[in-house]
């Protein structure tokens, strides 16, 4: 796939979110940005600004599987990973599954879950692969984790540690819309929900093909130099 075809891929699924999602084209491309790179996005901000909502219309816009897991503290790491369980016809263990094996994953309220539930998905977003019982399985191709969190009501919460944090490409914050935004959203959502009638518009082959294309676009030596000096100097900022 060309680098063209890949922003007329992206400017395709973009206006597809666009018909549910008002005002938010920042967040949209950079939701983009990390599906196209194989990344994956937290998306923090008090409750209602649609967050779950555009997390939702992006795997509709997609021909891809898609779960949802709304993280409570009594959730555990085989809720998300599967388990495996003694079938009593078969006088055998068999693996049922997890959420987790799915192409995009929503996370919902990621800090509610605890410590241990959310170290589970550390294997998972590095490698892409999850590890139960010994046995190494491996995740789609186009694995991606969409999380949310409320960064104000923090009781009852367990704040994401570092290395987790480290497994997300971004961390972006939707933000309050405007009052024109705000009243295209009355408008838009005053008889229906639009996401109901959201159809997909691009293949699993589509994102695959783009994934496996963006890695080939030359790089000059110079930006190469100039990503590694903001490293270093962000690196020497005391905290």
């Amino acid at each position: 796939m060309e680098t063209v075809c890949i922003k007329e891929l992206a400017l395709k699924i973009k206006q597809n979110i666009n018909k549910v999602i008002v005002g938010k084209d920042e967040i949209i491309d950079l939701s983009l940005i990390a599906l196209i790179t194989s990344g994956h996005i937290l998306l923090e901000d008090v409750p209602g600004m649609g967050k779950t909502v555009l997390a939702k219309t992006l795997a509709k816009s997609l021909s891809c599987s898609f779960k949802r897991v709304q993280f409570t503290p009594d959730l555990l790491p085989s809720d998300l990973t599967g388990i495996n369980y003694y079938n009593q016809k078969s006088c055998e263990f068999q693996f049922r599954p997890g959420p987790i094996f799915s192409d995009i994953l929503l996370a919902d309220e990621i800090n509610r879950a605890t410590p241990r539930t959310q170290s589970s998905l550390l294997e998972c977003m590095e490698e892409r692969q999850v590890t139960i019982d010994g046995e190494t399985r491996s995740l789609g191709k186009t694995f991606m984790v969409i999380a949310t969190q409320n960064p104000v009501e923090t009781h009852g919460t367990f704040p994401l540690p570092e290395a987790q944090l480290d497994r997300f490409l971004f961390k972006v914050s939707m933000g309050y819309p405007s009052n024109e935004e705000g009243f295209e959203i009355l408008k838009r959502f005053i008889g229906s929900n639009p996401i109901e009638n959201i159809e997909p518009v691009a293949s699993f082959d589509d994102i695959l093909a783009a994934q496996k294309s963006y890695s080939s676009v030359h790089v000059s030596d110079d930006i190469l130099n100039y990503i590694l000096e903001i490293v270093e100097k962000q690196e020497a900022t005391p905290i």
